[in-house]
């Protein structure tokens, strides 16, 4: 297939929680705070942590699973698998490659998007774009993180927020120009980079005793600045898909927010002029889950029939880097 009106459709979509849950009260016991604190700060309840011995990728490779039986795909017809994630298994390979052999694919190539909790939104932009020209038939994009692994647990500041997930979506390709993926926007501010980051690990600092004893491998961030940048980023670059992609906000059936913070969606839906029923929200049993939160609550959101035919919902995600993005898709 080739031509203008090529697109991306969503397949078939899953997901995959640790069974492992850590409530407010179980961090009651842990750090200085206490259930309503985290409610009223934050919205969420309890979050999911991947069970040792256990990587990044079986949570994908679960998540995977589902979204491609639920597509009626096999692994061998993948042309691509595209995973955003900063927690791979391994400094290198990707976990797509890790992910790619415990599937079986072989006729696919894979990598990993580095974007933080915005990198779904950036592997399912990368996908669409090889579909669209034609460099891909059927791409897997995978969202999943194993935040818990980079949690100072002695850190009330942090420790609280995030969780462990992972997501996934079929994408196919459609001459059908009426549906599918009808545009992304994708952005970065490196001038933010040392307001959410994990200071040691890297090139830069070396993993050695003295940078494990500092806790320098756990993340650091100012949680003001986030929110602050957050909101309006979010209300930007939704704005800008939705006029790419020829929709007002009236025609969005849903919005899918990433679930970092209930008060950040509440206030990206005021600024969108949304009301709360038409948006997503399931952080109060996961918290955080990074590149996983977008396609999780899209799962989720399928499955529990909030997304019909002819349905267009606007993904919007914000993360370290800074980097955010958006994406309108007409089902």
């Amino acid at each position: 297939m080739s031509g203008a009106q090529r697109r991306s459709v969503i397949l078939g979509t899953g997901s995959e929680l640790p069974n492992k849950v850590i409530t407010n009260e179980d961090l009651e016991k842990m750090v200085d705070t206490s259930d309503e604190w985290i409610t009223v700060r934050t919205g969420i309840k309890e979050r999911r942590v991947l069970e040792e011995g256990k990587g990044n990728a079986d949570m994908a490779y679960r998540a995977a699973q589902r979204a491609l039986a639920d597509a009626g795909v096999e692994a061998n017809d993948l042309d691509a698998i595209i995973m955003g994630t900063v927690t791979p298994d391994y400094p290198f390979p990707s976990s797509a490659c890790v992910l790619e052999d415990m599937l079986g694919a072989r006729g696919a190539f894979s990598f990993d998007v580095g974007a933080a909790c915005s990198g779904f939104l950036n592997a399912i932009s990368v996908a669409d774009s090889f579909i669209r020209t034609g460099k891909a038939n059927k791409a897997l994009v995978v969202g999943s993180d194993a935040l818990s692994r980079l949690l100072n647990w002695q850190d009330r500041t942090t420790c609280i927020l995030f969780g462990d997930a992972a997501g996934a979506v079929v994408l196919g390709a459609s001459e059908n120009g009426s549906r599918g993926i009808l545009s992304t926007k994708l952005r970065t501010d490196g001038s933010y980079v040392k307001q959410l980051y994990v200071p040691a690990g890297g090139s830069l600092k070396p993993a050695r005793a003295e940078t494990v004893e500092r806790n320098e491998h756990t993340i650091t961030m100012n949680g003001k600045e986030v929110f602050k940048i957050a909101v309006r980023s979010m209300e930007e670059i939704s704005r800008e898909a939705m006029d790419e992609a020829g929709v007002s906000i009236d025609q969005v059936s849903l919005v899918i927010p990433h679930q970092a913070n209930r008060r950040i969606v509440v206030a990206l839906a005021e600024r969108l002029g949304v009301p709360m029923e038409k948006v997503m929200v399931n952080l109060e049993k996961y918290g955080n889950t990074s590149a996983a939160s977008v396609p999780v609550a899209l799962d989720e959101a399928r499955r529990q029939g909030r997304i019909k035919n002819g349905d267009i919902v606007l993904l919007n995600a914000f993360g370290a880097g800074f980097a955010w993005g958006a994406a309108v898709i007409k089902f």
